[in-house]
């Protein structure tokens, strides 16, 4: 028998949660609000916060029946994630973060998704979704291909099969097959878990129509640290699994080698100063092109944006240590499930 097909499926929201004091009621009440005619239980996983996060969700779970709560004390992502899946118990499991803005056919719309093309995880866009001007300046960039290539949950387009997805609805079943989130991995886990999915047969697809607002990072150094990880912990999934680096990927880090050799080899040779000089040129040309409707305020800060995302990730795949990459094991559900 298939509850897919028998009657609306049981969804199981899990959440990571750190910190989200301001944002986690709105959160957590846009999923109870949902227009999914199936039940909906929402599983808090939370980790050691700096401000009155725990409290905020103990009122919330002691308010409504269908929130439970799941401690996570290291604080880490995949570790807060394989706890909240194991305390759930839907046939369907949808990550959603502690801040994100769901609008209320999300859930509606991953069940349906997941129905009609048999996929085993469906994702739809990441509508970054600015308030300064560098939020959205960086909003912008999220959205152009300039910025992050062409990666179809950040600029959009077609629905179809997809290599990875924003955040995800799961069928419970793919996430047993593979074992749930590798804890190993800080960063690039939802990545890392796609790739196990598909190498074992199932389909991850990208639907549109799912959006997700999200608020970019509000200063340089917070976008850049947030980019530095992110190259830094693609290259750990470069090295655990072979080939699933294509040219989108090292176009960050063969910039950084350029721009740094010609940066260095001006001084004896000063034509190769053209390297750096033309990436300069390249990227206030890129940002005429693509923010040209964009406040004056925001426009100015686009290169900066563009350079800091292209140049952090470059070097943070560049310098990711090989002491990060592990033996592949995915710890934690597996192991909760026998």
């Amino acid at each position: 028998m298939n509850p897919f097909l028998d009657a609306p499926p049981a969804v199981s929201v899990i959440m990571p949660v750190l910190n989200e004091e301001r944002h986690l009621r709105e959160a957590v009440q846009q999923v109870l609000d949902q227009d999914y005619a199936g039940p909906i239980d929402v599983v808090l996983a939370v980790g050691p916060s700096r401000d009155r996060t725990q409290e905020v969700a103990d009122s919330i779970a002691a308010a409504d029946s269908r929130v439970t709560i799941v401690p996570n004390p290291t604080g880490r992502t995949p570790h807060a994630l394989n706890a909240a899946i194991n305390a759930s118990k839907g046939e369907v499991v949808a990550r959603v973060d502690g801040h994100a803005m769901l609008p209320r056919d999300y859930v509606r719309t991953a069940v349906e998704t997941l129905q009609q093309t048999g996929a085993d995880n469906v994702g739809g866009i990441m509508a970054a979704e600015g308030v300064s001007p560098f939020e959205k300046a960086v909003a912008r960039a999220m959205t152009s291909k300039i910025g992050v290539g062409n990666a179809a949950f950040h600029v959009g387009g077609e629905g179809g099969p997809a290599d990875t997805v924003y955040l995800g609805v799961f069928r419970r079943t793919a996430l047993e097959r593979v074992g749930g989130y590798d804890e190993h991995f800080q960063r690039a886990q939802d990545w890392e878990m796609n790739h196990r999915i598909r190498e074992t047969g199932g389909l991850v697809w990208f639907q549109p129509k799912m959006r997700v607002s999200y608020r970019p990072r509000a200063t340089v150094r917070a976008l850049a640290s947030q980019y530095f990880h992110y190259g830094r912990w693609r290259r750990v999934v470069a090295r655990t699994h072979q080939g699933t680096i294509n040219l989108r990927y090292l176009a960050p880090p063969i910039a950084v080698s350029l721009i740094v050799l010609g940066l260095v080899a001006g001084f004896f040779w000063p034509p190769a100063f053209v390297v750096p000089a033309g990436y300069a040129l390249a990227i206030v040309a890129g940002s005429v092109l693509t923010g040209r409707d964009l406040e004056p305020a925001a426009l100015v800060r686009l290169p900066v944006v563009y350079a800091a995302m292209h140049l952090s990730w470059g070097t943070g795949f560049i310098t990711s240590p090989k002491r990060l990459r592990k033996k592949h094991e995915t710890v934690g559900l597996q192991d909760l499930l026998h």
